[in-house]
């Protein structure tokens, strides 16, 4: 930026549009006013970069009615909020997207996540603003999802030229100021931000759009696989101190260097135990003993494929027999009266060799043991509205109780 590109540009102006869009869009009036402006004269419109800098190209300020800078306003910080200079750098990653077409494929999904219901109520659609009716898109997608939906072509030539910067795609302009420039957010300042962002949209949701609400309930609790959260549960149980450890003469121990003549054992770490209780009482379903069955494919992974030292526990008001998942094919899933699953964990315990994790998949509707077991226990509730799992054919107003304290919870939906 030279002197004279800041003196051309029309601050009045560009701040008369961002106050218009604070009063139009009041839930993003922090984030608006967050941004710092900085004129370029290489930028081709306005574009931001993730340090929370909006680069404002002097010649379109002066072109651009103060309604339409508005919406640019509006636009460019919602790339921001939306983290998809974070996103697009995972994506890269992911998919293998490299170069310059990759990255503005990237702007054009991000855009299209965007504009797709960020206009109209007191904010008219800038000139050149890019939809996904533009590009025969379906509406209400995520940006990782439009990449999918589309490449560059014939479809997408006139749109060389959109640039909305580093904070719209994750890759680093030459205008930048980069990190140690002046007036960036820190990491907290952009956390605090979006904080206060997403509670104004959630203490007034109905002022605010479909995607703008969807992305203020997943900002700070964003949505997770379960199956990759049991399976993380269950790898952080079996790696804790004291699971799976043991001595071995197979390799001496580097001690043994500073006692001549004596050979040291070694500690390894042997794979871990693991014995799933599956609550086959009459309030779970067949679906959803059949996904206890994929949960229990999921478990064997998470601790390296080695089925001989899985083993199940069908369990409804009482538990008999332990099943090897060597024999996973005919383990029956037997039961359908009340639900104890104390029994589970006791059986489990008692049979020897003691596991190293008990993971436990439940519908919650069960009495669950007063101590804790001596080895670490993870807990799969399947997915159910509150309702639904407060509900006991015997009892109208049973409340099951909540899993004890001590156990990793993880909800199957």
């Amino acid at each position: 930026m030279t002197p004279d590109a800041a003196s051309v540009l029309d601050r009045d102006k560009l701040f008369a549009a961002r106050l218009h869009a604070a009063r139009v869009r009041p839930y993003l009036a922090t984030a608006l006013f967050a941004l710092h402006p900085v004129a370029s004269r290489r930028v081709p419109t306005m574009a931001v970069d993730r340090h929370w800098r909006c680069y404002v190209s002097p010649a379109f300020v002066d072109r651009t009615p103060v309604e339409e800078l508005a919406g640019v306003w509006v636009h460019e910080v919602s790339h921001l909020l939306r983290d998809h200079h974070g996103r697009g750098d995972r994506v890269a990653r992911e998919r293998g997207l490299t170069g310059f077409g990759e990255r503005l494929r990237m702007n054009i999904a991000a855009d299209c996540e965007i504009n797709d219901d960020a206009f109209g109520d007191g904010l008219p659609r800038p000139e050149g603003a890019v939809t996904p009716t533009f590009l025969k898109l379906p509406e209400g997608q995520l940006m990782e999802e439009y990449l999918s939906l589309f490449r560059l072509g014939p479809g997408t030539q006139d749109l060389a030229w959109l640039d909305c910067g580093s904070g719209a795609d994750g890759l680093d302009r030459e205008w930048d100021l980069g990190p140690d420039g002046a007036h960036g957010l820190s990491d907290q300042e952009r956390d605090a931000v979006r904080f206060r962002v997403a509670q104004g949209i959630n203490a007034r949701p109905g002022n605010t759009s479909k995607g703008w609400r969807r992305w203020a309930e997943e900002v700070f609790h964003p949505p997770q696989p379960w199956r990759e959260l049991l399976g993380a549960a269950v790898r952080s149980a079996t790696s804790g101190a004291g699971a799976g450890d043991d001595y071995t003469y197979g390799r001496p121990s580097r001690r043994s260097a500073g006692v001549p003549g004596v050979v040291l054992p070694s500690l390894r770490r042997r794979p871990p135990r693991v014995c799933v209780v599956i609550d086959t009482s009459g309030s779970v379903s067949d679906t959803e003993l059949g996904s206890a069955l994929h949960e229990v494919a999921a478990i064997c992974r998470a601790v390296g494929g080695r089925r001989e030292l899985v083993t199940v526990v069908p369990c409804d008001a009482a538990a008999t027999l332990v099943h090897r998942l060597c024999q996973a094919e005919g383990i029956p899933l037997v039961g359908g009266g009340g639900t104890d699953l104390r029994s589970g964990f006791a059986r489990a315990l008692r049979r020897g060799p003691r596991p190293d994790v008990i993971v436990v998949l439940t519908d919650g509707q069960t009495p669950w043991p007063a101590d804790r077991p001596p080895c670490r226990t993870v807990i799969g509730l399947f997915s159910r509205p509150h309702a639904a799992r407060s509900v006991n054919e015997n009892d109208p107003d049973y409340v099951p109780d909540a899993p004890p304290a001590w156990a990793r919870v993880v909800v199957i939906g």
